[in-house]
């Protein structure tokens, strides 16, 4: 099949597989006598186990491992689950950096004024002044006003 159909197979764009092909993470598609790839089920199917772990969050290096593994029918399940447990345990850690900055943020939003002044602890937490300079500096424009 042609790369149209095979990405509509695959739920990948044609872009997309010709980038999966120049990382390697696809084997190059045979040439037809056109000169167009040709693509077999198989490639679709590669294509799938690719989206789906993308749509999982592996990156790039996971997925090729995991696809090697995949491909291994003597391989030991416990090294596919070893790449699953590192994995949930990156997520883990962005979720506790997420979580930690929308701390951060909500308590800037709750020491801004959002009125009509120009002072804003959330721009002064950004421009890299510390919360306490923020607040004193709001506190003092609030005194003024």
């Amino acid at each position: 099949m042609n790369i149209g159909r095979a990405a509509e197979e695959s739920g990948v764009t044609p872009k997309t597989i010709r980038y999966y092909e120049s990382i390697g993470l696809i084997r190059p598609a045979e040439r037809r006598a056109n000169n167009y790839r040709d693509y077999s089920t198989v490639d679709v199917e590669t294509l799938r186990f690719i989206q789906r772990g993308r749509s999982l969050g592996f990156a790039m290096k996971e997925i090729a491992d995991l696809l090697a593994l995949w491909r291994d029918k003597r391989r030991a399940s416990h090294r596919v689950k070893a790449v699953a447990e590192r994995h949930i345990a990156g997520i883990d850690r962005r979720m506790e950096e997420l979580a930690a900055m929308r701390r951060t943020l909500s308590q800037l939003m709750r020491l801004c004024h959002g009125d009509a002044r120009p002072e804003c602890p959330i721009l002064d937490d950004l421009a890299g002044k510390s919360s306490t300079q923020a607040r004193r500096r709001s506190g003092a424009q609030t005194d003024a006003a």
